[in-house]
This record gives C-alpha cells, sequence and structure tokens, in this order.
C-alpha cells in the first residue's frame, strides 16, 4: 500500500457493481476537500429518483457540480470525483459532439477519481449503436487506463487492484 494518493483513478466495474461506493470511501480516504462531478441527466422519475439517492447517500460534505458534458470545468480544489464516464460518453454520443478526454485529464492539478462502466464484458449488442456505444466505451476506458496511476476494478462490491496500489488510508 501506498501513502500517496493518486493523481488520476480509473475505478471500472458493471452495473450496480459496488464501484461508485467504492469510488466515494476511496475520495473520502485522501481526506481533502471533495468535488463531485455528476454526469447524469435526469430525464424521468426513475433517475431523478437515482440521482437525489446518490445524493442523500454522500451527504452534505461534498461539493456537487452537475457537468453532463464539460467535465474539465467542473474539476475542483482537492480531491473530484468523476461519475460517471459511461454517462458523459452517452451525453456526448447523443448530442453528435465529440469528446475531448485530455482537456480534463490534462485540467486538473489535484487528484481526481473518475467512474465508468465495463461495457465490453457481456454479449454482443444486437444493433449498430449498441456496438458503436460499446466499442468508443471502452477505448475510452483503455485511453483513462493507460494515463491512470490507479485502476481498480469492482464486482460484487470487492475491489481488485488492476494498476498501481491503493493509499495506505484504504487498509
Amino acid at each position: 500500500m501506498s501513502d500517496k494518493f493518486p493523481k488520476l483513478t480509473l475505478v471500472l466495474g458493471g452495473a450496480n457493481s459496488g464501484k461508485s461506493a467504492f469510488a466515494e470511501r476511496l475520495t473520502r480516504a485522501a481526506g481533502l476537500h471533495k468535488t463531485y462531478v455528476a454526469t447524469a441527466q435526469a430525464f424521468d422519475d426513475e433517475m431523478r429518483a437515482k440521482i437525489a439517492k446518490h445524493r442523500a447517500d454522500r451527504g452534505d460534505d461534498w461539493d456537487t457540480v452537475e457537468a453532463p458534458m464539460d467535465i474539465a470545468t467542473a474539476l475542483g480544489a482537492g480531491v473530484t470525483l468523476v461519475d460517471c464516464l459511461t454517462l458523459w460518453l452517452s451525453n456526448h454520443i447523443l448530442a453528435d459532439v465529440d469528446l475531448d478526454t485530455q482537456a480534463f485529464l490534462t485540467a486538473c492539478d489535484a487528484p481526481v477519481v473518475c467512474v465508468s462502466n465495463e461495457a465490453g464484458m457481456g454479449v454482443v449488442p444486437d444493433n449498430a449503436m449498441a456496438r458503436k456505444f460499446r466499442s468508443i466505451q471502452g477505448q475510452l476506458n483503455q485511453d483513462i487506463a493507460a494515463t491512470a496511476d490507479l485502476v481498480v476494478l469492482v464486482t460484487a462490491g470487492i475491489p481488485l487492484v488492476l494498476k498501481g496500489q491503493l493509499p495506505a488510508s484504504m487498509t
């Protein structure tokens, strides 16, 4: 275990795998001011309820910034948790806007923890749009992982470190 908090962390997992909860614990472990960058957009009552639950579960000690498209300008001081890159990617695809991954990777000197879905472990999607999304999501995850100091896969709520070391404060 390392005492130093990683500059860039990628937390991957499937839907409801526990990746966001792990990323929140990791972010808290930094012991720094916390900013939560939310990329979700509430288009229906179910999503509004999910966002409200996530916010309540986090508590009041986070600054929350809603940034469905422009993560770079939302990054804060201390440590920033971006949840999640999958919705950020979806927002860009639906808006037919190109991603600028490098803009947010280089925009902040403070630590950033990114949450993303591992979309390539299931069946091959049955339509072209879903296959395109899976391909772009996979490449986005690879690009972030290549740059990241720490990459963690979470499944069934259990983290598996793929690259780097967890900070000592996570033990």
